[in-house]
């Protein structure tokens, strides 16, 4: 048996390749309390089942950032398990809600590599991120830039 890898090397990433994630989670509802707990988001439509019955969704909807921190670390072992440092995230698109009991899924697809001009043991990796749900909805979108370690 071979002991599980954390990411890859920045030579393993093949501009236009799409990686389809293996993780996945069900959002339960207590992941969303204790996320709103100490995040200190108090919004009523993520805690007040009564005021979430009488707005828009009829339910609970999950804290945005929950879904993002969520996706997020289901690329980690694909794509930043070797990371030096991620530069930034971008274009964070919420396309449609999440609720209690939904479980999300993710895929990235690799935009760009570039290797580092000034020091020789890294490149940027460029990808785009699609989180969905299991009836196969896009439910987040986004873009990162990572900076990766190359093979010594």
């Amino acid at each position: 048996m071979e002991p599980s890898k954390l990411g890859n090397y920045f030579e393993d990433f093949e501009e236009g390749a799409t990686i389809v994630h293996s993780l996945s989670k069900t959002i339960f509802e207590s992941d969303n309390n204790i996320f709103s707990l100490m995040t200190m988001n108090h919004h009523p439509v993520h805690t007040n089942l009564d005021y979430a019955k009488a707005n828009q969704h009829g339910k609970i909807l999950v804290v945005g950032t929950l879904v993002f921190s969520i996706i997020v670390g289901m690329t980690v072992p694909d794509i930043s398990g070797k990371a030096i440092a991620n530069f930034g995230y971008e274009s964070i698109e919420h396309l449609a809600p999440v609720h209690i009991n939904d479980t999300l899924y993710a895929k990235t697809t690799v935009l760009s590599v570039k290797a580092s001009q000034s020091k020789l043991d890294r490149g940027v990796v460029y990808v785009e991120t699609l989180g969905y749900n299991q009836k196969n909805e896009d439910v987040l979108k986004f873009r990162r830039k990572v900076l990766i370690k190359r093979r010594s």
